[in-house]
């Protein structure tokens, strides 16, 4: 979610991406989309499992809307996901982002 000043914030639904950290997600969203970095240098670099699947979960936003809500989800929270509401607001933030790099 972004705040003043271009900050992103973690989100804090319980229900939102399971247990991933939306700021680190848009982390990785914003090297992805914003700066160019190809997702096989992003995978390359992760430190741990947990950052690859962070990353998977970015170049999901390649994916369309239709085809995500028509993926069924294998996790605890799969009957309340938003993971459509969190796409949505990484998208807006990469826009904006991309936006204010433009002379």
């Amino acid at each position: 979610m972004m705040s003043e000043g271009n900050h992103v914030e973690a989100c804090r639904h319980p229900l939102c991406l399971g247990d991933y950290d939306f700021e680190h997600i848009a982390h990785f969203a914003r090297r992805r989309f914003v700066d160019g970095v190809d997702t096989v240098s992003l995978l390359q670099q992760a430190v741990s499992k947990r950052e690859k699947e962070e990353i998977a979960l970015v170049c999901l936003l390649d994916v369309e809307d239709d085809v995500i809500r028509d993926i069924q989800l294998k996790c605890r929270h799969a009957g309340q996901c938003k993971v459509t509401d969190c796409r949505d607001r990484l998208k807006k933030m990469i826009e904006q982002d991309l936006a204010a790099r433009k002379p």
